[in-house]
């Protein structure tokens, strides 16, 4: 696949895609490119909805705050979406916009909210949450938007899990053994990864987490991290060991 255009503005669309296609833009998208990045008329700009692969499309100017979109070639084709599911308990604001923001760079085609005994945040802005994906698909050239799910509760989550799909359960609790090694012992296949929340699983969570078949539990090292860095950290190890990263 050709590499991504970062030379060009790139714009997430809810629009299907097709040659020769115009689209009319949101006001606020339109003031965006007119009057900030101070585009004009017959500028081009990348298009994407994660769907129909990414576009170059040509702006025309209908007023200082109106303009329009003409599509003119496809210039990636869209990718197969990945197949690694992020679970993981909500937190704050900010940190939880970070977590789906890296999510996403980090490869994730499902992020599954998971409410636990310790979680701080038991209701989420779903479209905030889509929000915050869409930003790190444009800024980094990704055409896969992930599926986002609403909360559910551990039990929910675990259950909603194919049985083929190993989950990776990173626990804290854990004693210090080499998570490269552990992965590098399971066998191919479609993956899920498990963070916990501030506080982590307890007990009898822990239990229920373990007593699902296809589970690999794994440490993420010497430190106690924070659930928004354990989940750049994990899902790092899982993409080089067991993804989607180039392996020599």
């Amino acid at each position: 696949m050709s590499a991504p255009d970062f030379a060009r503005y790139r714009l997430y669309v809810a629009d299907d895609l097709a040659i020769g296609k115009r689209l009319p833009l949101a006001r606020e998208q339109a003031n965006y490119l007119l009057n900030v990045l101070r585009l004009k008329s017959d500028d081009t700009i990348i298009v994407f909805n994660g769907r129909d692969g990414e576009w170059l499309a040509a702006l025309t100017a209908e007023g200082r705050k109106q303009a329009s979109l003409g599509l003119l070639r496809q210039t990636r084709p869209q990718p197969e979406a990945p197949d690694l599911h992020y679970l993981f308990a909500p937190l704050k604001h900010a940190r939880l916009d970070y977590i789906a923001q890296k999510a996403v760079e980090m490869g994730a085609g499902l992020l599954q909210p998971v409410l636990t005994r310790r979680t701080q945040v038991s209701r989420l802005n779903l479209d905030r949450l889509r929000a915050n994906a869409i930003e790190a698909a444009e800024q980094c050239g990704i055409l896969s938007l992930p599926e986002i799910r609403g909360e559910c509760g551990l039990d929910a989550a675990l259950e909603a899990l194919e049985p083929e799909r190993l989950l990776i359960f990173c626990d804290e609790a854990m004693a210090q053994e080499s998570p490269v090694k552990a992965l590098a012992a399971a066998a191919p296949g479609p993956l899920a990864v498990l963070i916990g929340p501030e506080g982590g699983f307890d007990e009898a969570e822990r239990v229920r987490i373990l007593a699902r078949p296809k589970t690999l539990r794994i440490s993420l090292g010497p430190r106690i991290l924070r659930a928004d860095t354990a989940a750049v950290a994990a899902l790092a190890l899982v993409q080089a060991v067991l993804g989607d990263w180039p392996r020599g």
